[in-house]
């Protein structure tokens, strides 16, 4: 059975892997969010987050990726807007907010990596 575990692990995504991570940490985040805001602000953030892994997952089955790529890069950037207001409102410590934006700063630079890779095979291929 571990084996099995380790096999899909191996054919996961590294972008996906680090989303889910980046995903996990931000519960933890959106727990210390005031009563009030986890239900507006901290849901919005958890919508986002997801919408960024289903794009992700709905980019790696697709052939033609470019247009699902670049919803992926302007959800990324929702999600970091979201993010900074948070930090501007008070809700986000500095240091929690500096960890959060390097994860998705990580996860930023490999999507720009994905669209590169895609820009010299005309749409098609990209990271598996």
């Amino acid at each position: 059975m571990s084996e099995q575990v380790e096999q899909v692990q191996k054919n996961d995504l590294l972008i996906r892997q680090k989303c889910e991570a980046m995903i996990a940490y931000g519960y933890t985040v959106l727990r210390h969010f005031p009563k009030v805001e986890r239900h507006v602000l901290g849901a919005e953030i958890r919508t986002t987050m997801w919408a960024l892994l289903r794009l992700i997952v709905v980019c790696n089955k697709r052939y033609h990726k470019k247009t699902t790529l670049q919803e992926l890069d302007a959800e990324l950037d929702l999600l970091r807007s979201q993010i900074r207001t948070a930090k501007n409102l008070g809700y986000l410590d500095f240091g929690k907010y500096e960890n959060w934006a390097k994860l998705n700063d990580e996860i930023g630079r490999m999507v720009g990596g994905w669209v590169k890779s895609i820009a010299g095979d005309g749409g098609g291929g990209g990271v598996r």
